[in-house]
Parts: C-alpha cells; structure tokens; sequence
C-alpha cells in the first residue's frame, strides 16, 4: 500500500475510533449512570467521569494494534476475507484493551450488563471500522478498474509464455485493473501484437521508467534460473514488483503462493514471505529493542568511543555505504576498527592479523562491539535487528557472477544479525559471502518471528563467547 493510502486508512480509522468511543460513551451514560443515578433527564448532562483521557487514548491504542495486525502493509488488493479477519481481530484486542484497562474500576450495575456492554462495543467498533475501509477499498478498487490509478504491467517475452500470460491478465483485468503496456523482446518467435514489443533487454530498465510500469512478469518460453535472477538484479532497484510464470521446480517445490484463487499464481521474486502482521510486530520489535540497547548500553558507547580516539587518529565513527532494502544504499556506522586510508588501494576484506586493524579494533570486532553503532541504522529503518548482512556494491557484482541470485536478499531489511555469521563467522572472502548467501536465503524462505529471536539468542552467545574476528 503506497504512502498516500496508509494516511487515507490511518485518518479514516482515527474517524472510526473517535465516533465509536463517542458513541459507546453515550450509551454507557444512558443504561448505566442513569440507571445508577434513579434520577431524571437532567442527570444525563452532569459529568460522570472524565472523557478527555479516554477519547485521546482510544485512537492512540486503535491505530498501534491496527499497525500490529500488518493492515497498513497489506496491498489494496487483498483479500475481502483478509480485510474482514484482521479488522475482527484489530477491533477485539482494541476493545479489551480499552474497556477493561479503563472502565474496569468502574461502578457495576451488573456483571451481565457489564460483559454485554464489551461486547457491544466491540461490534460496533468493528462494524464502523470495516464500513469505513471497504469504502476506501471499493473506492480505490473502483479507481484501478477504470484506469485512473495507473496498474502498468511489462511483460518480457514474445513467445507462447507471454501470450498465454496476456491472455490470463485481460480476462482478470476488469477485476483488478492492469494494463499491459508492452512486451520486451528476447528471443522467441513474436506471437504476440508487434505493435506493444517496446524493444529489446538493453533499454529495459528505460521502458519501465518512461511507461510508469508497477509489475513486470518474466514469461520467456524455456528461462533459466540465471535469466530470472539477472533480469531481476535490473529491476529490483526499479521498485516494481518482479514475478514469473512458475516452471515445475516452483510448483513441487511450493514456491508458487497463492494470494488470488481468481488469477493464475506467479511466482513474486519481491515478495517477502513473512506475514504483514508478523513484519509490523518485527519493525515495532526493531525500534524498542534498538531504544533500549542504546539507553541501557550508553557507559559502553562512552567506553569505547574513548578507546578508539585514545587509540590511533582518526574518527571515532566509521561510515560506509552499504546496499539494501530494495537495492537502494544507504550509509552504515560502525565504530572505527582500523587504520585511517587502511583502504587506499581499494576495497580488501579483512584478514585474521590483519595489520590494518587497530590493537583495540581487534578486541572490537571480537566481540562485535564495532557493530553497536548500527542500532542507529535500525531506529531510522535503514535495517533491522535480524537480516541477511548488507554488502558493498563492490562485493555484490563479485557475488552476482557466481551467484545470480543475490538480488533475492533485497526483499528484506539488511539486519544487524544474521544467521550466515553464527554457521560461517566473518566472511574473508568472496566465496564465504556466497556460502552465507545460501544461510541468508534458507533464512528468508523461513522468516517468522521465532525464527528472529533464534538467531537473536543464539547471536548473543557467539559474541559472549568472542567469536567475532
């Protein structure tokens, strides 16, 4: 869901929350204090209780397990059945939270009253809210149909793949809005309209900025995994979603989800297989433990921070530009380990005795105190506590050669921790980044939240044990 529809959902939950507490309020005041009072109408007007504190936080609560449940990162073209579940959901644990944290001192008139009173708020809460978010979804599903949200979709491929995935788009296109605006030419025979073949792999990546393109399917008769995987490598900086026609390896393999029983399943090479709950459960857990850390572990930043400026010249702080979320770099920092100009003739990985590294940068990077600075990294969302390690630009293109593939860590955030370094250790080498590689992708076929916070304790025994480089 792009940045301008979040605001929409957020503003209108916001709306929903406020008229819902509003309203419960009212009832509340109707059949419990006038009852309580056994007094006349004019009872109705005086205060009960406080409705400020109340009104603040009901928004406040509704919009983080909104965020919780994954409803701001789920695309417009969800499910109606995901839609209804997550908004169920939502509004339960909203509700108790709420109504038991705030009214639970509250004077009983009596308990039956008291648990239908719940109940009655949870099912006008979530009927508001739903109201309010199919509306908001038919009305931009409305838009996708008739073309005024642009749906571009490039297919690369002329042959009997590519028109058997065109004819599959036009008969769902009134559903779900796309439009295909063109083919790029490959290698097979030409069986689709010549008139959409917009040219060849070498102009790629301009077609697909010049034409607006959001999906891009791969459809070439017979592809190889190395035409997928370089293909994508162009595209994933792009920002547009990157699928293919799944071949039989995908399909016994159950590489091929299913997210639309109404289309026929592609392959999403930009996907990430963790749940949208799961990831904002994830991103509120990297920024809480990432705050802590650094509040709780700020003498040891002072310590060593000290250390490194006593100990050679040159900064304190180490940055470098790293690879990332989608292909897009970003600055990381580290505390400095080595020598200045330790890199003057070019990039070199470090070695065991590396004389380039610092006396103090040793004992650093032994217990990966030189990484603590990247918490910072995390808070900002340039990474997050657990992920495959980001590289050097220098270093990807050296990986790509032996391994294609290396496009598919672009699907997630880079971490700070990774499950390559606790198999592998520190990778001196190019071949040892693709052997952490193959752990990085294990990894991401496999990513749920226990599995974060496996590889988060096991981490921590690795550098307790100071078994960093």
């Amino acid at each position: 869901m792009n940045k301008k529809r979040v605001i929409f959902y957020i503003i209108f939950d916001v709306v929903a929350a406020l008229l819902v507490w509003l309203l419960f309020y009212l009832y509340r005041r109707i059949t419990n204090d006038l009852v309580l009072a056994g007094g006349g109408l004019e009872y109705f007007f005086v205060p009960n209780y406080d409705l400020l504190p109340s009104i603040i936080s009901f928004p406040i609560v509704a919009l983080l397990v909104h965020y919780l449940t994954g409803v701001y990162n789920t695309k417009v073209r969800h499910s109606r059945l995901v839609e209804v579940f997550s908004t169920l959901v939502g509004t339960f644990f909203i509700s108790l939270i709420i109504y038991f944290g705030m009214l639970i001192d509250d004077v009983v008139v009596s308990y039956t009253f008291y648990y239908r009173s719940f109940l009655i708020l949870w099912g006008l809460f979530f009927v508001t809210t739903y109201i309010f978010r199919v509306s908001q979804t038919m009305f931009v599903l409305s838009r996708l149909r008739r073309g005024l949200i642009p749906n571009n979709v490039l297919i690369i491929g002329t042959g009997d793949s590519a028109q058997k995935v065109t004819e599959i788009i036009k008969s769902n296109a009134p559903r779900t809005g796309q439009k295909i605006v063109g083919y790029i030419a490959v290698r097979d025979r030409i069986v689709v309209e010549e008139n959409l073949v917009l040219g060849r792999l070498e102009g790629l990546e301009n077609v697909v900025r010049t034409k607006n393109i959001n999906e891009v399917i791969i459809a070439v008769d017979n592809m190889d995994n190395d035409m997928i995987f370089a293909i994508a490598n162009r595209l994933i900086v792009c920002g547009v979603d990157v699928k293919f026609a799944p071949r039989l390896f995908e399909i016994v393999t159950g590489h091929v989800s299913l997210t639309d029983i109404k289309s026929e399943p592609l392959v999403d090479i930009t996907k990430s297989h963790m749940p949208a709950w799961q990831q904002s459960v994830k991103r509120v857990f990297d920024i809480t433990v990432s705050v802590v850390a650094m509040l709780i572990l700020s003498p040891l930043y002072l310590y060593v921070a000290v250390r490194v400026k006593l100990g050679s010249k040159g900064p304190v702080f180490y940055k470098q530009d790293r690879i990332g979320y989608e292909g897009h770099p970003f600055m990381i920092y580290k505390f400095r380990t080595m020598y200045v100009d330790a890199e003057r003739q070019g990039p070199q990985l470090s070695q065991v005795n590396d004389p380039r590294i610092t006396p103090f940068g040793h004992i650093m990077r032994k217990y990966r105190l030189d990484e603590l600075p990247q918490f910072w990294n995390i808070i900002k969302g340039d990474m997050s506590i657990v992920g495959p390690r980001p590289e050097r630009r220098f270093y990807i293109e050296q990986i790509e050669k032996i391994a294609p593939y290396y496009c598919l860590v672009y699907k997630v955030k880079p971490g700070l921790l990774s499950w390559g370094p606790i198999k592998i250790g520190y990778s001196d080498t190019v071949e040892k980044m693709v052997k952490r590689l193959r752990y990085d992708i294990i990894y991401m076929d496999n990513m749920t939240l226990q599995t974060d916070i496996k590889i988060l304790f096991y981490s921590i025994g690795v550098i307790l044990c100071g078994k960093g480089q």
